[in-house]
Parts: C-alpha cells; structure tokens; sequence
C-alpha cells in the first residue's frame, strides 16, 4: 500500500501545497520576553513579546510594544490593544498601575527594583493585550528625526494603523482573531482617529486585513463642550462647592461653564477651581501626594496665562502610592490654534500631587530595558511617564460624529467612566453618549459584582453602550481592579452587564 502511486501522488499534493500556502508563521522569537527584573514565580502563565515596529524607515521612527498572551486561549481570544492618553503619555501606565499582568511594589531597598506579582485581575486573563507607546518620543518610542516629534492627532493615528498592518504580518497567526482597540483619557481622540484609519484600510481591501470588532474607551476626552461644561455641576452634585456657590456661578454664566465667557464669569468659574485645587482630580475619594505651599506659588503667583492656571487641571494629583498621570485631558489648556502644552515642559517643573517613582525605577533600569527589547537610556533617553519630548496638536475636533459613524457600521462600543473622576466627569460623557440620537434599548440600571452594586449602565442601539464604575477615578483599572476586569470580561464575552 506504501508503495502504490496513489501514495506517491498524495505526497506530491502535500509538497505542493506546502510551498503554495506555507503555513503561518509563528511570533518573532527575537521579541520573546522569558523573564524580567523584579519578578520571581517560576514562570509567566503566558508568552509574552516585547519590542520595536518601525513605521518609518527613512528617520527610523519605531513604535515601542509590549504584548501579553491570553492566559486562557491565545489563539482564539481577542486582540486588545492598549493606549494611555495626555497626549504624552506612556502605555506603561496601564501596563503597571492598572490593567498590566503584574502588580509592583516598592522595592526592600531605597531606590531598588520594585518587586513584581502577578496580577489576579489583569486583562491577559481573557485576552491577548498589546500595549503600544505611541506617538514617537512617547515612553520608549522614538525616532532618529526629532522633527518627528512634532505631530498631530492625524499623524499619530496614520503611524498606529502602520504599526497595527506591520505588527498583524509579525503575528500573522492573530490576523483572524477579534481586534479590539482600549483605552482611557486622551485615549477617547486617539481611539477614534486610529479607528478611522483602521475601517478605511478595511473598506479598501489594505492587506494583512485587521479583524475589527469595536472599542471600548474610559472617561474619554471627547467634545469640549460637553466634558468641560460638566465640571461645575459635577463639583456641586458630589458636595464639592456650597449651594450657594453653585447657583452664584450658574446665575452668572447662565449655566454654560466653558468657552467663550465674559469675564464676570471666568471670575466665578475660577473660584470655583481654586476651592477645589487640593483635591485628587483623578479621583476625589484619594488623598493627593502635594505640598500645598508649593500649590499655592503654582496657583497664585504663576507667570502663565490665566488659562494655564485655572481648574488646577495639570495638577493631575493620584494616590501617594502611585505616579505622577499625565492622562489628563490638556484641552484645557489648548491655543488656539489647538497646540496642546506639555505641563512637564512649563518652566521644566514636574507635576504637582504626583509621585511615578515605581514605574521609573523599573523601566529606566538597563537589566529591564534589555530583558524587554528597549532601547538603553544612551540612546533614547529616561522612560517618563508623562513626556515634553513631543510637541502635540489637536489638529481634529469633536469625536461624537466619529462615534456615531462607528457604531452606524455595526462595531461595538463602549464607554465607562469612573464616577468619582473630576478631570472628566460622567455626566458629560453620558450627556454626548445621549446626543448620538439612538433609541434606548436597555434603561438606566445597576449592574453587579460580588452581589454588589458596582456602578449603572445603560444601552443603545447600534451596540453602543454607556457604563459607570461605582467609587472609581479616571483610571479605573488602577482604583477598581475587579469591577474593571468583570466588566471587561463581560463585555468581550458579549454578556450583558
């Protein structure tokens, strides 16, 4: 039978198809990560990949990643990809303050490695989650042309889709999973503009072709109008400001808290900022790691412009036991001409109320940069969570009608927003999910964990749906770990809340 050349045929098929359709080929092995600083257990409960995609060959512009494989079925499970906003700020931040396969703790020593666990709630439980230093000059992203630090919104969602096409060819065994894109702050402009990209790519046949299913983004600076304007009477529903001061500033700016005021009311809407400058913006139930002496000369006696000055938003203040942010929502404090300032780079005074010291330590170590595939600190400079570097514009506007083209397509979305978070508060965030105009399919309710109520939800048609997350801040995989993860879990799974 071995012999007959029915058998000899059926070899030659086989030999012929190998070379027609060669199989997929596996991960890039040289961005394995079999180990790193700090961490102890026997081994990682999944593969991870770490390194460099270059999107612009001439002035080796190369987006930094760091991806971990699902601890369940990496290769059935979805494709997350993770971004931290500003902009200017690294992914490093979700990777160690929140949503990140390990939990950090200080080190035994002063100044040492930080120790690593791992993290019960990290979103590698149920996904493979990528997450992406972008634009360049952002984390351990960079480029040998300093010119391509200054960039845009557009330019910086054209390199992500580069990357995302270059990344998909590296792992062409993920191109037929489900991709989904994450994130929080100014993640809610990065997000829509990368998905833009994404979709047109898709609608004009661009090959390897990404398996895009939605998004889902936190306390996302969205519109101006309607993040802003909630901030006022976000401040006076949580007992932040008297009564009496909120129906003075109402009564004088006529219930409109942004934009172009007269200056009677700029006056009010400042002092309501200076009552609240001691407060943790991130989330007002943390303490905030400051000096208030220091507070005071950043508020008082300032030389920048007003604008520069008020709400005390580039106080981004987080617990003592975290970082400096650098995930606020800069608009604020936007030209006109829609130049977003980095604080850092005001005067070249650090952040106030922050404390990033963890995530420093480790990722400016050159034992961590090299078990990960990072540049050394010679060549590309100390990792910083919030970064001067790029020279950032605003250059699109608002990204309601981004939304509601998406969800028109039939992509799903998801927006959650922590409901203690001053920076953005929900209740603008649930005001624009509203404006889309889409008929309410599932009524504001509680959802659950533990038997708990964890925050409410309401749903839309067109898979569009709005979340709260009870007692949580901006970042809410950093302050509600398990609620970030059942819902997240959820949501992939298609479950309802």
């Amino acid at each position: 039978m071995a012999s007959s050349p029915f058998f000899f045929l059926l070899l030659l098929v086989v030999a012929v198809a190998s070379l027609l359709c060669p199989p997929a080929a596996a991960a890039p092995e040289e961005h394995l990560v079999t180990g790193v600083p700090g961490f102890h257990g026997a081994n990682f409960p999944s593969k991870h990949y770490a390194g460099y995609v270059t999107v612009d060959e001439a002035s080796e512009r190369s987006l930094f990643y760091y991806l971990a494989l699902s601890e369940r079925d990496p290769a059935a499970d979805p494709v997350v990809l993770w971004l931290n906003g500003g902009p200017g700020c690294s992914s490093f931040d979700g990777f160690v303050y929140g949503n990140g396969p390990f939990n950090f703790e200080p080190g035994t020593k002063p100044g040492g490695l930080p120790k690593l666990r791992l993290n019960p709630y990290s979103w590698s439980k149920v996904s493979n989650i990528m997450y992406l230093d972008s634009p360049a000059g952002v984390g351990m992203s960079y480029s040998l042309n300093k010119s391509d630090y200054t960039t845009g919104d557009l330019k910086t969602a054209a390199d992500a889709h580069k990357f995302l096409l270059k990344w998909f060819e590296l792992y062409p065994e993920f191109q037929s999973n489900p991709f989904y894109i994450s994130g929080e702050s100014y993640a809610g402009v990065y997000i829509p503009t990368i998905t833009d990209e994404v979709v047109k790519g898709i609608q004009k046949g661009v090959k390897p072709r990404i398996n895009f299913k939605g998004y889902l983004i936190g306390n996302p600076g969205t519109d101006v109008d309607y993040d802003f304007n909630s901030f006022v009477p976000f401040a006076h529903g949580m007992g932040l400001i008297s009564n009496d001061m909120y129906e003075d500033v109402k009564a004088t700016c006529h219930g409109t808290f942004w934009g172009n005021v007269d200056s009677k009311c700029q006056e009010k809407i400042d002092s309501v900022h200076w009552e609240l400058k001691d407060l943790n913006k991130y989330n007002i139930l943390e303490p905030c790691y400051h000096r208030p002496d220091i507070q005071e000369v950043e508020f008082a006696n300032s030389s920048l412009p007003l604008s520069f000055r008020r709400l005390g938003e580039t106080d981004r203040p987080l617990p003592v036991r975290k970082r400096m942010a650098g995930r606020s929502w800069p608009l604020r404090l936007a030209l006109k001409d829609g130049h977003v300032p980095m604080w850092p780079g005001l005067g070249g005074r650090s952040l106030p109320c922050t404390n990033d010291e963890i995530a420093t330590t480790w990722l400016d170590d050159e034992g961590v940069r090299a078990a990960i595939h990072a540049k050394s600190k010679s060549l590309i400079g100390s990792w910083e969570l919030y970064t001067a570097r790029i020279d950032f514009t605003h250059d699109t506007g608002t990204m309601v009608l981004y939304h509601k083209k998406f969800t028109a397509l039939g992509y799903r979305v998801l927006i959650y927003s922590g409901d203690h978070d001053l920076c953005i508060p929900y209740p603008g965030t649930e005001a624009w999910v509203k404006s889309i105009g889409y008929q309410t399919v599932d009524r504001w309710r509680p959802w659950y964990f533990g038997g708990q109520v964890a925050g409410y939800t309401q749903g839309y048609d067109h898979n569009l749906t709005f979340l709260t997350i009870k007692g949580a801040g901006h970042a809410v995989p950093e302050y509600k770990p398990k609620e970030a993860f059942a819902f997240y879990s959820r949501w992939l799974a298609g479950e309802k809340f």
